[in-house]
């Protein structure tokens, strides 16, 4: 079982002294990964048709991942950094194979990009992209992303993208992983479909039957990958006993990997954060094989 750090990206409003801290304490303390989740504009929920469902707004900080990837792969030696997850349909995907591949470069081959479509209807239309087409669109940029990192020359005419003889360079010295993250069934077959993992969120119980569904569309598409990951963000467990307890479930159920939360546990400090991971580490190591 693999144990990942969720970066508490609104608790530390911004400190860029806390990306330090806790970025090399997750790494003293063994942590696989380190996770950040990503929205780049805020928006005010007040009088939206239609009403923005989700959980931010505009109080809440967030650094750009791909931007702090670049500083933690130079202060840091082995940590994964993990997104989780890129909103990738409202960015440029060319731009993204760029920035992820440097990152990727300077890391050491450190990076993994999570993916998926967000709720923010707001938030793409001020990053100039179409909401209502960004799962088909999504679908496309796995695709694209994947030959960008691996073609010396791209040629590509799809519905969203049209690139004719071009490239990024410099590529990465690999494929960099692509999980995919979601909570619909557009999602679970996305991650069974092109994915090479998936990244759950939330209740332990509605991500197991998540994992069937993705294992599923594993099935139906003929990769019926035995050692394909399966990642739960822990966001409802509230000590670490209960993260203990979750991590155990969840890998009892087939699961491969865990992510602590630290968002919302009354931890004012980088440093308490710190601790707090230490805390859970240890109940979770103590509960898993």
């Amino acid at each position: 079982m693999r144990i990942g750090a969720v970066y508490p990206q609104n608790a530390m409003r911004g400190d860029p002294e806390a990306v330090r801290i806790i970025g090399l304490g997750a790494e003293e303390l063994g942590f696989d990964s380190i996770l950040f989740y990503d929205h780049v504009v805020g928006a005010e929920h007040a009088d939206r048709d239609p009403a923005l469902w989700g959980p931010y707004t505009e109080a809440d900080a967030f650094h750009d991942p791909l931007v702090v990837f670049g500083y933690l792969a130079g202060i840091t030696r082995c940590i994964e950094l993990a997104t989780g997850i890129l909103i990738l349909p409202q960015r440029q995907t060319v731009l993204v194979a760029q920035q992820a591949a440097d990152a990727d470069l300077l890391s050491g081959g450190r990076v993994r990009l999570g993916v998926g479509t967000g709720w923010n209807w707001v938030e793409y239309e001020a990053l100039g992209e179409d909401f209502a087409s960004r799962g088909a669109r999504l679908d496309e940029q796995i695709d694209l992303l994947r030959r960008l990192w691996t073609e010396p020359l791209v040629t590509y005419r799809g519905a969203f993208h049209t690139l004719e003889r071009c490239c990024i360079n410099p590529r990465p010295a690999r494929g960099i992983p692509i999980y995919v993250g979601g909570f619909s069934e557009p999602a679970f077959r996305r991650g069974g479909t092109t994915g090479d993992g998936f990244t759950f969120a939330g209740d332990v119980g509605e991500a197991i039957i998540g994992m069937e569904r993705v294992r599923h569309h594993l099935h139906a598409s003929r990769r019926d990958l035995p050692d394909f990951p399966m990642e739960l963000i822990m966001t409802r467990a509230r000590s670490a006993s209960e993260a203990g307890e979750t991590a155990a479930r969840w890998q009892d159920a087939g699961g491969t990997a865990v992510s602590v939360l630290t968002e919302k546990r009354g931890l004012d400090t980088p440093h308490a954060h710190v601790e707090y991971l230490e805390e859970v580490k240890s109940a979770v190591e103590g509960r898993v094989r």
